[in-house]
């Protein structure tokens, strides 16, 4: 059975974006912390998200050369949206538009598993009945990327087995949160922590 990894990047006053959908913050450059999220990445054997982040993922990730592009395009991938299979429209065209627009350069090709995105797993389903059936199977964890309100159901539904948080040296005072629709507070226990240089710190909870 897989266990369901809950990522998000968050500020110490626990925004995952400021006003205006900010995130710059984020891209602090620290090698070290790119690294261990690439590393993270590969840890997953399937990476789940909801309609709204994948529209935004699909087009980007199949031609970029980004150092997290590798996992992001070879990992099998679910996206949760009650269009059905017509979600999959973006990630489908965005694969025509860059083999029409190929040339000879490396700029615009498509990288390897790219067609991972044309072939996600839509689930269309109630929320906990199927994420129920992804973690029946065998094999590494499931990740949950991105996108606070997806992030908000998980959690607020109980479904997430671990929380894995990128926590950032900055305090934007208002914002987007995704602990903001419990019915109740919910302990948690800190398992694993590491900091790195540049002031970022990855938290890691499982429920207590």
């Amino acid at each position: 059975m897989r266990k369901l990894v809950l990522t998000m990047s968050m500020s110490l006053d626990g925004f995952v974006s400021g006003p205006g959908n900010d995130i710059q913050w984020v891209f602090s450059g620290d090698q070290e912390a790119i690294a261990w999220k690439v590393e993270n990445l590969w840890n997953a054997s399937l990476i789940i998200m909801g309609s709204r982040s994948f529209r935004d993922m699909a087009p980007f990730w199949p031609t970029s050369t980004l150092v997290f592009a590798p996992p992001m395009n070879q990992l099998p991938k679910a996206v949760f949206s009650r269009q059905g299979p017509a979600v999959l429209e973006t990630a489908a065209k965005g694969l025509r538009d860059a083999r029409s627009q190929a040339g000879d350069t490396q700029a615009g090709q498509l990288q390897p598993g790219a067609e991972s995105w044309a072939e996600a797993y839509v689930a269309n389903g109630d929320l906990a009945d199927e994420i129920t059936r992804l973690k029946a199977k065998d094999g590494k964890p499931i990740l949950a990327l991105g996108g606070a309100t997806f992030a908000r159901s998980l959690i607020a539904h109980d479904l997430v087995d671990e929380y894995m948080l990128m926590v950032y040296p900055i305090v934007l005072g208002k914002g987007l949160p995704i602990f903001s629709d419990l019915p109740a507070p919910r302990p948690l226990k800190l398992v694993g922590s590491k900091a790195f240089p540049l002031g970022s710190m990855a938290q890691i909870y499982r429920p207590a």
